[in-house]
């Protein structure tokens, strides 16, 4: 293709096996991509690339699409590793929680924070990911509890977004746990939840999609199919923690809704799978909080590969749960610990990750007229980002089009 017939290009990487995740790895041995004002403006063997201002050469690297972390808790103050050490001493995750401890524990830290407290306590964690190739991140709410709080999460999420060389997709997860101002009144906590918290913060803009934890120590089917009624009138998608401790039927929920996802799935029932079957529900797998709580039964993986659900893989990244700020460490305990393969780790960590924050059409694989959003590996073959244990092979990050170091230098005053 020559300028004269095609597009001005802004910059080619050459001398470069990509890794489309179209129809699998969709492998493109010394290869070329070339984008234009951020996006991807033409991909193909590198004897045939265009000519463009720019040309890096990746001198033999695999490229992916830019990972996706789709499911986070990574905004938050404090941490719990007092309640680790509880739980090793035999405490159950739920006992901590009857016991004030828990959600709440983190909650009250949290309100105690201003948004400059989260971001500066954030931030570290965040630039974890984005060096090991993460350029898409969601990030929920869920540690305020009351319209403040959760303001101020949201609005930490966001500026994330703006301060760093991340697309950030915000979650409100208000419907997280009861706080403490409305013990033994849960649906009055839904009212608020629904009636006062959601509309006021989407009025704000700070709310892409809406969340619950549908579980014993959460909330009860009914109670989640309100949150669900109200986000639908609002016009957001919804997502859900589902069957994480015991089955609550909430896999059969997100899916009547036609939720982007539902996620942990360690309890979920065959009638739940069929549902997400049929309604395109993405499986988001976490086996950082199974790997941390030392669950012991594990998601069906091959019920659910079998209906063909798509799995994602995410990193949970929370103070409770999953303290764990490495998408490829989630990748390796997915194939290790519920026997995925490496290229189902990686497409559950690109193309159905996007597609479990609804964003399949701009990210997750790479295709002319997606973003130009990339991670460069030292690596022979794809399977290795999910082999090694705690290495990092990402080489460089591109981000719209912009390549930077692998490692994010975070602005002043963080």
């Amino acid at each position: 293709m020559s300028e004269r017939h095609g597009p001005r290009y802004d910059a080619v990487f050459a001398n470069v096996n990509l890794a489309t995740m179209v129809e699998g790895f969709g492998e493109v041995r010394d290869g070329a991509i070339a984008v234009h004002h951020g996006r991807i403006a033409w991909l193909g063997p590198r004897r045939e690339a265009p000519r463009a201002a720019v040309i890096h050469d990746c001198d033999g690297a695999w490229l992916t699409p830019g990972l996706v972390d789709c499911h986070t808790h990574i905004v938050h103050a404090g941490n719990r590793s007092d309640e680790w050490e509880a739980r090793l001493e035999g405490a159950s995750y739920e006992d901590i929680a009857r016991n004030g401890g828990g959600i709440m524990s983190t909650v009250r830290a949290t309100r105690a924070a201003s948004v400059v407290d989260l971001l500066r306590e954030s931030a570290p964690r965040v630039s974890q990911l984005l060096a090991e190739g993460v350029t898409t991140l969601e990030i929920k709410s869920g540690y305020g509890l009351n319209l403040q709080g959760e303001a101020n999460l949201l609005r930490a999420a966001r500026r994330i977004g703006e301060l760093l060389p991340v697309k950030v997709r915000t979650t409100f997860l208000g419907a997280h746990a009861l706080p403490p101002e409305f013990i033994d009144r849960p649906d009055d906590y839904i009212a608020e939840v629904t009636e006062r918290m959601l509309p006021l913060l989407v009025k704000e803009n700070l709310v892409d999609a809406v969340d619950a934890f549908c579980e014993r120590i959460g909330f009860s089917y009914d109670q989640t199919e309100r949150v669900f009624a109200a986000a639908r009138k609002l016009g957001l998608p919804v997502k859900l923690h589902a069957e994480q401790l015991s089955d609550q039927r909430g896999a059969e929920l997100v899916a009547r809704y036609r939720g982007l996802s539902a996620d942990h799935l360690e309890h979920v029932t065959p009638a739940g799978v069929a549902a997400m079957a049929a309604a395109g529900t993405v499986a988001v797998l976490l086996p950082g909080a199974w790997y941390f709580l030392r669950e012991t039964q594990a998601p069906p993986i091959a019920a659910l590969r079998e209906a063909g659900v798509p799995l994602a893989v995410a990193s949970d990244c929370n103070p409770g749960t999953s303290p764990l700020s490495s998408l490829l460490l989630a990748m390796n305990m997915a194939c290790t610990l519920w026997r995925l393969t490496p290229r189902e780790a990686l497409q559950g960590a690109t193309v159905n990750a996007a597609r479990a924050l609804g964003l399949q059409d701009q990210i997750g694989t790479l295709e002319v007229g997606k973003r130009a959003d990339f991670a460069l590996w030292d690596i022979k073959r794809p399977a290795e980002l999910a082999y090694a244990i705690g290495f990092n092979p990402c080489q460089a990050v591109v981000n719209g089009g912009v390549m930077r170091a692998r490692d994010v230098e975070l602005p002043a005053g963080f």
